[in-house]
């Protein structure tokens, strides 16, 4: 997996968008067409102010009772235009509430929907910037600009008609005034998308290194890194600044050339105009009209200018956000049938973790059902990337990993999930109640099921608190691990694989915890990665690993006697001096 997710194409990010409009089709037909009877609204009055000033120049008939009737018309039109302008945007606001929901809901579902071996391959931070930051970025646009920018369309659009159909001439004057608005925006458009994805990815890059650095925070202490991550994070945070910079560089040529460009349609048509009027060619009313036209014009396009940066960070955003679509993924393997039972065989296993150098060298093993193995072997034997191999979460470069005569990376998850589970030192407790936390485990499951499934682990701390079952889960690393062990049991696999799983625990809670899985497990198969060798003294077999390789193969006694490895850890373990 690259460092840096896929970004959705322009094409892709319109399909999209098309997708997300179709679902709210009611609702931006509405938008459209409220907002199109506001702008229609809004055109009368400078009409109406237009009528006033002829009229008055005229001096024919009853000139006050007409211009009290054209400015009581002017003024009811004014109000029913600020009505309908609220109400498009009430909708407007309505539409991206529900497509920005529709967007994050869409993420999170292509995110839970990737198969483990993928999703424990992603780059963190760029995934959580995505789902958090980008998705962000996403919804706010979707909730304020988009029902704005639409607004402000609909309101220049019939500006623009308006003026034309009122004076063809001074119309093409203010249209022609325009195009340098238009070259500003294209210029602008042409190189944001690039900026802004630099943006978004340097930013990525920095909530990486952070998160990796405030996760292995003791582990840089202990071994004095303090210097190289601060230099780490400083080069990330560099480069996301100097993006930041080549974005904001953009908004320094487009804003002060829009300005400039807004105001020359109304000096266009007041010079223009003016020329005309004063050759009989046009009324003084058509000149006011079609200048209060475009002054008008000023205020939608001004709307369209502050909002374009957030449009062309929300599109890279979106791209970013539909780019988890392209994640590469294996075919959904189909269910299969077992030909061997449930033994699990590891014949002639390499892997590798970069391609260069293999981590794990010709490994042969065998576990029968009901088995209790454990793995031990110091650290980085690879005892931990088997236990990847042996839940399928990892596929062997060569060689191969079955259950039943099947490779267990080729189960469907679902059927993965029923035979194997790996449970690590890693553990998560949703913001929830101890309840629903283990209901992820077993939806149907009864309280009396839940109970059992806590005291198994011996986890009776859930009987002090205020609500029992239904209190908000706040528990420290031994209690959040304990509830992560219940999950276990209530998910009653045939295989369990715990890594360490234990570590979290002082040594009597370990112990007693252990003791009360295995009573619980009985029957079934359980392959350990013991760092206490206490648990590997109660196993029927004890694997031992050493660089990459299965060197020993035997029971507790069996290998003690033999005074090799597994002899030696054992008696340096009990405080003993090794045999030479």
């Amino acid at each position: 997996m690259s460092s840096q997710l896929p970004v959705a194409g322009p094409a892709e990010v319109r399909a999209a968008a098309r997708r997300d409009l179709r679902a709210e089709r009611r609702t931006v037909i509405g938008l459209v067409l409220v907002n199109g009877l506001a702008s229609a609204a809004g055109l009368i009055g400078p009409l109406l102010l237009g009528r006033v000033i002829d009229t008055i120049q005229s001096g024919s008939g009853d000139v006050l009772s007409t211009v009290d009737r054209l400015a009581f018309g002017a003024l009811v039109f004014t109000v029913v235009q600020t009505v309908l302008a609220w109400w498009a945007l009430k909708i407007g606001y309505r539409f991206g509430e529900r497509t920005a929901a529709r967007v994050r809901e869409r993420f999170l579902r292509r995110t839970l929907a990737l198969p483990p071996r993928v999703a424990d391959h992603l780059p963190a931070g760029d995934l959580i910037s995505r789902g958090s930051t980008d998705a962000s970025v996403v919804a706010f646009t979707l909730r304020s600009a988009v029902p704005e920018v639409l607004v402000a369309l609909v309101h220049a659009l019939f500006l623009i008609v308006a003026v034309l159909v009122l004076d063809v001439r001074l119309g093409l004057c203010g249209f022609v005034a325009l195009l340098g608005v238009g070259a500003a925006v294209r210029w602008y458009v042409r190189r944001a998308r690039p900026a802004y994805l630099a943006v978004a990815a340097t930013g990525a890059d920095m909530a990486d290194v952070v998160a990796s650095t405030a996760k292995g925070a003791r582990t840089v202490e202990l071994l004095g890194l303090e210097r190289r991550r601060r230099e780490v994070t400083e080069a990330a945070v560099t480069r996301a600044r100097s993006a930041r910079l080549s974005a904001l560089w953009l908004r320094t040529i487009l804003f002060p050339w829009a300005e400039v460009s807004l105001a020359l349609p109304v000096v266009g048509v007041l010079l223009v105009g003016g020329a005309l009027y004063a050759n009989d060619l046009v009324s003084l009313g058509v000149v006011v009209t079609a200048t209060v036209y475009l002054r008008q014009l000023v205020g939608p396009l001004d709307t369209l200018m502050l909002w374009i940066e957030q449009l062309q960070g929300a599109g890279a955003s979106y791209a970013r956000v539909e780019g988890l679509a392209d994640v590469p993924t294996e075919s959904e393997p189909a269910a299969v049938e077992y030909a061997d039972g449930d033994r699990i065989r590891v014949d002639n296993a390499h892997y590798s973790y970069t391609g260069v150098r293999d981590v794990l060298q010709g490994i042969d093993l065998v576990v029968q059902p009901g088995e209790r193995l454990a793995i031990v072997g110091t650290s980085g034997a690879g005892k931990s990337t088997l236990a990847r191999l042996l839940a399928g979460l990892d596929r062997p470069h060569t060689g191969s990993v079955t259950i039943g005569g099947t490779p267990v990376a080729d189960l469907p998850p679902d059927q993965l999930r029923e035979h194997v589970v790996l449970i690590t030192q890693d553990h998560h407790v949703f913001h929830d109640t101890v309840r629903d936390n283990l209901l992820i485990a077993k939806p149907d499951a009864t309280d009396e099921e839940l109970c059992a499934a806590l005291a198994a682990v011996g986890a009776t701390w859930w009987e002090d608190l205020p609500l029992g079952l239904d209190t908000d889960t706040e528990l420290d690393d031994a209690g959040a691990q304990q509830l992560s062990l219940a999950r276990v049991v209530l998910a009653d696999p045939h295989t369990l694989i715990l890594d360490e799983a234990t570590a979290l625990l002082d040594p009597k809670t370990a112990r007693q915890t252990e003791q009360s899985l295995a009573g619980v497990l009985e029957g079934r198969t359980v392959i350990a990665i013991a760092h206490r060798l206490q648990t590997a003294h109660d196993a029927d077999r004890i694997a031992v690993m050493e660089a990459g390789e299965l060197v020993e193969l035997g029971t507790h006694d069996e290998l003690v006697s033999a005074g090799h490895v597994y002899g030696r850890l054992w008696q340096t373990w009990h405080g003993e001096t090794p045999n030479p």
